[in-house]
């Protein structure tokens, strides 16, 4: 049962102590204005103007506090409220029904009627001594309440109801909306329908004919149960923007009891020998598509491309194309970092197409998928694939190197070599070109353009006998940043392929060379910006919950328990991730699980993923729970890094402090969302100098541990402030640079010093 869950049927159960009816002299009413700033003197006077104040639903906290029936959410160290309710008359017994957080004081009509300390797990009926039951009145009265809250959860809610019959609490008002920010990035700021992601989205497996679906669809939100189309749509959202972001034009929250439709017509001209695929790079989370009123494919995973083979379903002329998406966010699904209740770590909830959505027309016999392998010790690059259409193929591959020639060859599986060789690293990202023809009888039936950069990834013991990373052989210090790849207007949509590309260039200009690509598979041109610039990255698998203990690297860990039909829906989300990156040179390291999220059944998860692709590194769980199985033990530790150091424990393993740092640095008018408790790891520091020398701290630690203690990696949280968390390098709409580029990688130099 997930926390969410817990908290709303705890309401329940509370609000079912008491189950007389109301009265209608205490009516409950749970519409409140509020601030969480101290207000001016007189704020609890019944004609202060309160009309400024934010408007919010009761009550008024976090969701894991308990008891709580959340309307809005409150996480600062204040707030100060009020409402107005009718009595129709004063109830002999009129009471307080309260549930509070550390230090509540409460106000009829401008007079004090309770003073409550330390906090309460659940609603009390507290009666008003007659004193204070004078200042209620038969009409109109303003209750007026501030709640002190430094620790933990928090929650207050106050009502005034009549201690001989106290109602039942209704239950909160759903949260139909994510939360509005007025943070937009300038590129998301120059979006339109008629250039929202035009780019071609499959750089390794190119071709001309393509259409590009992006731009105004209908939409409309119905019942789950509801199987047919709507006959009536409620507006436009702007694919490939989800149904809560700003780009997305529409900013409404999905429920699991709802399900969302797209529509959209599109027009094709349909030869009979040719094949007509629908395709899209993400759609969260379960879906079923329809083409003019057929059904042509269902998918599950929310974070990974699919396609389906339209031919028999489109005419030539107008079709017509529906989408019916689920999303549940949360329970076993692979939701990474969205929730239902965004909070501290955890982000706004992403539902339906979030990525592009395109067509692609192929003879009958296509190349469906390209495996490419390397080999720098001989400059071979091995080219195969998988063809659909014919038993009766072969492929002819030439190797380009800038506009010159300098391999061919033919076959089903090619084998070519190189001469002199240029390897790929990341001081010299060099990619060679590949023409690919797939040949049936001899005749050309399909033609690709791909790349491949040369390099090998691996781990050898240093002097000292601590395993390091590798690449072509030559041991390499990986440095980098703990990437979240989230937007404040696209949320897990970057708002252009140029904003998306120019995260990528600062880290580099700033001296990382490697990113952790965080609990999230970006769009595909993501990873050809990082091959051709020369970014290394570690690649988390997107996680869920349903946790075990998180005991990090100490021994005897333990695996949450998933049922089989979980486990292998993960283990479906996870080949496809390895499947559709795998051709990728900047990735050298695959993350299957990170601090214990969803981890289970480790070992054997572990060991496919080793078998899988023996090409790479497996990070088996950044930051525990080890378990002694892949390449890396991984260890985090904030604010300043730390290992716990056990050459015993580790001897096998490269070793890696994959998460450290956190520094936050709130920058005004830059910030998601003012009004809450935005946080950095330990206390935030005064001053824009202050903050640079805690991040000089770390670094100094860091490149100790490097170099006394065969410490092989280091990450850095994070690239950019995210909502509540302002912990980045940039600000979340990327328009601060907290630390520039050029400063950065001056500091970093030491850590790649002899």
């Amino acid at each position: 049962m997930t926390k969410t869950l817990q908290a709303f049927l705890a309401a329940f159960a509370i609000a079912g102590a008491f189950q007389q009816a109301a009265r209608a002299d205490t009516p409950i009413v749970d519409d409140w204005r509020f601030v969480l700033r101290r207000p001016p003197k007189g704020w609890r006077n019944p004609d202060f103007d309160d009309s400024s104040w934010l408007k919010g639903s009761g009550g008024f906290g976090e969701w894991d506090t308990p008891g709580a029936r959340i309307g809005t959410v409150w996480n600062t160290n204040d707030i100060w409220l009020r409402k107005s309710f009718e009595l129709t008359e004063v109830p002999e017994a009129a009471a307080l029904l309260i549930h509070h957080d550390e230090d509540a004081q409460v106000f009829v009509n401008g007079k004090p009627v309770g003073e409550f300390q330390r906090w309460s797990t659940e609603y009390q009926v507290v009666r008003l001594t007659p004193e204070q039951r004078s200042n209620l009145k038969q009409g109109k009265n303003v209750l007026a309440v501030h709640c002190h809250q430094t620790n933990g959860g928090q929650f207050i809610d106050v009502h005034v109801v009549d201690a001989e019959n106290v109602p039942q609490l209704p239950p909160p008002k759903p949260r139909l909306e994510p939360f509005k920010s007025h943070l937009i990035t300038r590129w998301g700021k120059n979006v339109t329908a008629d250039n929202a992601w035009r780019e071609y989205p499959r750089p390794q497996l190119r071709r001309n004919s393509w259409a590009n679906l992006n731009g105004h669809w209908d939409y409309a939100v119905t019942a789950r149960d509801q199987m047919e189309t709507p006959k009536d749509w409620e507006g436009n959202i702007l694919v490939p923007f989800c149904l809560e972001s700003k780009l997305g034009g529409v900013q409404r929250i999905l429920n699991s009891r709802q399900a969302l439709w797209y529509r959209r017509s599109f027009q094709c001209v349909h030869p009979e020998n040719e094949r007509v695929h629908l395709n899209f790079e993400a759609v969260d989370y379960r879906c079923q598509v329809f083409v003019n009123g057929k059904l042509v494919g269902s998918h599950v995973g929310g974070n990974t491309p699919f396609s389906f083979d339209i031919s028999k379903a489109v005419v030539d002329g107008e079709n017509e194309l529906v989408v019916r998406v689920e999303d549940d966010t949360e329970q076993y699904q692979l939701h990474g970092k969205q929730t239902l209740n965004p909070r501290g770590i955890w982000y706004t909830q992403v539902s339906g197409i979030w990525q592009t959505v395109w067509l692609e027309q192929t003879q009958s016999a296509f190349i469906e998928d390209l495996h490419l392998s390397t080999d720098p010790k001989t400059g071979e690059i091995n080219v195969a694939a998988d063809v659909d259409g014919t038993d009766n193929w072969e492929l002819q591959v030439t190797v380009i190197d800038g506009v010159k020639k300098v391999a061919d060859g033919t076959g089903k599986g090619v084998t070519v070599t190189v001469p002199n060789a240029k390897l790929w690293t990341p001081s010299a990202p060099h990619l060679y070109d590949l023409d690919i023809r797939l040949l049936v009888n001899g005749q050309e039936q399909d033609k690709v353009r791909s790349y491949i950069g040369i390099r090998s990834v691996g781990k050898a013991r240093d002097a000292n006998g601590h395993l390091q990373f590798t690449l072509n052989g030559e041991p390499i210090f990986h440095w980098g940043p703990l990437d979240q790849g989230w937007w404040p207007d696209g949320l897990l949509t970057p708002p252009s392929d140029e904003g998306m590309l120019f995260d990528i260039e600062y880290l580099k200009a700033a001296g990382f060379n490697m990113i952790r690509k965080h609990i999230k598979v970006e769009p595909r041109r993501y990873y050809y910006h990082c091959d051709r610039l020369g970014m290394m990255v570690w690649q988390d698998q997107v996680s869920s919950g349903n946790n075990p203990p998180w005991t990090r690297l100490d021994p005897n860990p333990k695996d949450a328990d998933w049922p089989d039909a979980a486990h292998e829906q993960y283990m479906v989300e996870l080949e496809a991730m390895i499947d559709e990156l795998e051709n990728h040179p900047a990735i050298v390291a695959w993350v299957p699980f990170n601090e214990a999220w969803g981890q289970h059944r480790t070992v054997e998860v572990g060991e496919w993923t080793v078998k899988r692709d023996a090409s790479r590194l497996v990070n088996i769980a950044s930051g525990g729970n080890f378990w002694p199985v892949g390449d890396v033990a991984d260890h985090h530790a904030y604010p300043h890094p730390d290992f716990p150091f056990n050459p015993e424990r580790y001897k096998d393993f490269v070793r890696v402090i994959g998460e450290f740092g956190g520094h936050g640095y709130p920058v005004r008018d830059h910030l998601w969302d003012a009004n809450r408790r935005n946080w950095g790891y330990g206390d935030l520091p005064k001053t824009e100098e202050e903050y640079k020398a805690r991040y000089v701290r770390s670094l100094e630690i860091l490149n100790g541990f490097r170099k006394d203690n065969g410490i092989s990696g280091g990450v850095y949280t994070q690239t950019t402030d995210v909502e509540g968390e302002i912990n980045g390098l940039m600000t979340y709409d990327r328009e601060v640079i907290k630390i520039p580029a050029s400063d950065l990688a001056e500091l970093h130099k030491q850590l790649f010093a002899d």
